[in-house]
């Protein structure tokens, strides 16, 4: 899986605008404001610092799929994000490998509709997979 890039770090917030205003703080530029992704049913923005990407992610009811970890990990950092051409090929060598697929590839409305999966293993915790 020599493909695999690390495109972000998601980042759970519990309020986007605290957050947004302290990543700036730290020297964080804005990439990408906030935008509703309807399907996860949650708030997402991008920031970004000396080549390193973060997902600004935020729950906008209690139906969010990540309403339940913003309860057990309040703000913290939750999954990494990486990119690959081959989008197909490496979800399969992934799950071949231990990763447990917890959703089904869905477009992200915030990465323009490219499609993401997300991933367990209990070594290693929750990764993205996301198309380029």
């Amino acid at each position: 899986m020599q493909t695999l890039k690390v495109h972000h770090i998601g980042y759970l917030v519990k309020k986007m605008e605290p957050a947004v205003r302290s990543f700036e703080a730290l020297g964080y530029e804005m990439e990408q404001p906030s935008s509703y992704d309807d399907i996860r049913k949650v708030h997402i923005c991008f920031l970004q610092k000396d080549g390193y990407r973060i997902e600004l992610v935020s729950p906008a009811s209690g139906e969010s799929v990540v309403s339940g970890l913003i309860k057990k990990y309040k703000n913290s950092p939750y999954h990494i994000c990486y990119e690959t051409e081959q989008f197909d090929e490496d979800y399969r060598k992934l799950t071949n490998c231990g990763y447990v697929s917890i959703d089904v590839p869905t477009p992200a409305p915030a990465l323009q509709n490219r499609n993401v999966v997300f991933l367990m293993n209990a070594a290693l915790g929750m990764i993205e997979l996301l198309e380029k």
